[in-house]
C-alpha cells in the first residue's frame, strides 16, 4: 500500500498517525466526489491527447465502480494511505495496472482534494437550504393551525406589546428564509474550477483543457489564475460556515422561545412528548432537553467559523498542510446544522401553544402604546404629550 509522494523511505508511525489525523475516516465523505472530479480529468486528458480511449473508459468505469463499492461498504481508507485520492489511485493501479498510474497527468492532490470538497460543499448547501425549508414549512403550519392565538411580545423579557403565535413564527420564518437566501450566494466562491491548478503554479508542458473540466463538472467559473487557488482556501469553507452560524442563531432562539415558553411559569406551550425527556428523580418533569441542545449546538458553529478562519489567519501563500485541519470543523458545523434542522422540522408541528394562558397574560398594560396612537388620531396632540398622559394614567 503506497502513497502517492511515496519515494521508498520509511515513515515513522508516529508521524504517520499525527499528519494523518482523521482525515482518512473525514475523506470518506469526499470519495464520490473524488471520482467524479477524476473522471472527468481522466476525459479532459482523452481529448487533449494524453490519454487513450481505451485506457480512459477503463479508468471512468473502474471509478464508478470503486464509488459504489465504498457507497457498500467494501472498502474504507486504511490510516497508510492518508486520504480518498491515494485510497482510489492504489486501487485503480490494483486493478488496472499502469492503466491507474496515467491518471495523476496534469494535477496534484493539492487541486484534487479542492475540486472534490467544492463539489461535496455545493451539494451540502443544497442540504442545508433544504434542511431550512423544512423548519419554514413547519413554522408556517404553525401560523396557520395556531396563527390567531394571541401572545404577549416581549423587550427585555418584560411584556411590551400585544403579538400573536402569527407574528412570532412569521418573524423566524422570515430570518430563516433570509438564510437560505445567505447560503445561496456561498456558491459564487464554491462554484470555481481549480483542476489544471495543481499544486499552485498550473501545469507545464501538457495543455490541458480546464474550460473542459469546469463544464464537465457544472463548475460556474474556472478559478484564474491559478496563483490564486491555493489563496482561496477556506474562503468557501468559512463562508458556508458563517451563514450555517446566522441560520443557528435564529434556529437556536427559536428553541431558546420554547424552551422559556414550556416553563410552568409561562405554560405558554405544550412540547410534543416525543421530544422531551423525564428526570431520573422526579417523575413529575417533562423536559426539553431537545430544544435546549439545539440552543447549545446553535453556539458552537461560530467555534467551529473560528477554527477555520484561524488555520489560514496568518498563512503565507502558496499550499500549506495546515489546511488539511480545516476539515474537521467543516465537517461537523454542517453535521450539527443539518441534524439539528431535521429535529426543528419534526418536532415544530407537534407544538400546542394554550391559548388560555397567553390570553391571560395579555394584561392592559401592553395596549398603553395603542392608546397613546388613539390619542393622536382622535385629538390631534403630539405624540409626546399622548405618551406622558398615558404614562400618568397607568402608572
Amino acid at each position: 500500500m503506497s502513497r502517492l509522494w511515496d519515494k521508498g523511505q520509511p515513515v515513522d508511525d508516529l508521524v504517520l498517525r499525527y499528519t494523518v489525523g482523521d482525515d482518512h475516516v473525514l475523506d470518506g465523505r469526499l470519495v464520490a466526489y473524488d471520482v467524479r472530479a477524476s473522471s472527468a480529468h481522466a476525459e479532459m486528458l482523452r481529448d487533449a491527447g494524453y490519454l487513450s480511449t481505451e485506457d480512459c473508459t477503463a479508468l471512468t468505469t473502474t471509478l464508478q465502480t470503486l464509488a459504489d463499492e465504498h457507497a457498500d461498504g467494501q472498502w474504507t481508507i486504511a490510516l497508510e494511505e492518508e486520504d480518498c485520492h491515494t485510497a482510489l489511485e492504489n486501487r485503480l493501479t490494483e486493478r488496472l495496472g499502469d492503466i491507474g498510474g496515467r491518471i495523476h497527468l496534469g494535477r496534484s492532490r493539492n487541486d484534487q482534494v479542492l475540486a472534490a470538497l467544492r463539489l461535496y460543499l455545493a451539494d451540502a448547501v443544497v442540504w442545508m437550504m433544504d434542511g431550512a425549508r423544512g423548519v419554514i414549512t413547519a413554522l408556517d403550519g404553525l401560523a396557520s393551525d395556531q396563527g390567531e392565538i394571541p401572545l404577549p411580545g416581549y423587550t427585555h423579557l418584560q411584556r411590551a406589546m400585544p403579538s400573536s403565535v402569527a407574528l412570532w413564527a412569521g418573524g423566524f420564518r422570515s430570518e430563516i428564509q433570509d438564510d437560505v437566501a445567505g447560503l445561496a450566494f456561498t456558491m459564487n466562491r464554491i462554484a470555481r474550477n481549480p483542476l489544471g491548478s495543481a499544486a499552485g503554479y498550473g501545469v507545464p508542458v501538457l495543455d490541458l483543457d480546464r474550460e473542459g473540466t469546469r463544464a464537465a463538472l457544472d463548475f460556474q467559473t474556472v478559478h484564474e489564475p491559478v496563483t490564486a487557488v491555493q489563496l482561496s482556501r477556506g474562503k468557501a469553507e468559512s463562508h458556508v460556515v458563517f451563514e450555517l452560524t446566522l441560520l443557528m442563531q435564529d434556529v437556536g432562539r427559536l428553541a431558546a422561545d420554547l424552551c422559556l415558553f414550556a416553563s410552568q411559569e409561562f405554560a405558554f406551550v405544550q412540547l410534543p412528548n416525543a421530544f422531551t425527556t423525564g428526570s431520573s428523580i422526579m417523575p413529575q418533569k417533562r423536559n426539553p432537553d431537545v430544544f435546549e441542545l439545539v440552543r447549545a449546538r446553535a453556539a458552537q458553529i461560530p467555534a467551529d467559523l473560528q477554527a477555520i478562519l484561524a488555520v489560514t489567519q496568518k498563512m503565507t501563500s502558496g499550499y500549506h498542510r495546515d489546511l488539511q485541519l480545516i476539515k474537521p470543523p467543516l465537517f461537523r458545523a454542517l453535521d450539527t446544522t443539518e441534524a439539528t434542522l431535521a429535529v426543528m422540522g419534526r418536532a415544530l408541528p407537534n407544538v400546542r401553544f394554550n391559548a388560555d394562558r397567553t390570553s391571560a397574560a395579555m394584561d392592559s398594560g401592553m395596549y398603553a402604546t395603542e392608546r397613546a396612537y388613539r390619542l393622536v388620531r382622535d385629538e390631534g396632540i403630539p405624540f409626546r404629550e399622548a405618551y406622558r398622559r398615558v404614562a400618568s394614567n397607568d402608572g
